[in-house]
């Protein structure tokens, strides 16, 4: 019994070890939650975020996308939402991504942003004023690399 019970552990802790990491850049592509539609990308040494969707994007016909109209520059509020880079200077490191800025077009703030990637498929993230435990998680879905 014993030699049994060590088989099935030294058994768990190979698959442990030999198991995939994934790499920082595995972050980067298109991802959907039930209110948006992002694409992420790498700039430089971080990661950026562009809003390609939101439930909230278009005018009441459907097809205008909405302006920019809480953004605190004044000059910015007559641009377009589709299309923003509103996810700057994300960072990988030990696991996660970290030290984000999230520009939040429904309330023209910029808040802090986290994330990790749960498996290839799937991300979680945080955006937060402050501390994390103060915030609004979002779960991601891969649309496509």
């Amino acid at each position: 019994m014993k030699k049994s019970l060590l088989v099935v552990i030294m058994l768990f802790v190979s698959i442990g070890t030999f198991a995939q990491k994934l790499s920082p850049d595995q972050i980067v592509g298109i991802w959907q939650c039930d209110d948006f539609k992002i694409e992420i990308f790498k700039s430089g040494t971080t990661y950026s975020g562009k809003l390609l969707w939101a439930k909230d994007m278009f005018e009441a016909d459907g097809k205008t996308s909405k302006k920019d109209s809480n953004n605190p520059n004044e000059k910015l509020r007559t641009r377009s939402r589709q299309g923003i880079v509103h996810i700057t200077e994300l960072v990988y490191k030990d696991g996660e991504y970290r030290d984000g800025k999230l520009y939040s077009v429904q309330d023209g703030n910029t808040y802090s942003l986290k994330g990790v990637l749960k498996n290839a498929d799937n991300l979680e993230t945080r955006g937060y004023k402050g501390v994390p435990m103060i915030g609004k998680t979002f779960i991601w879905k891969r649309v496509q690399n």
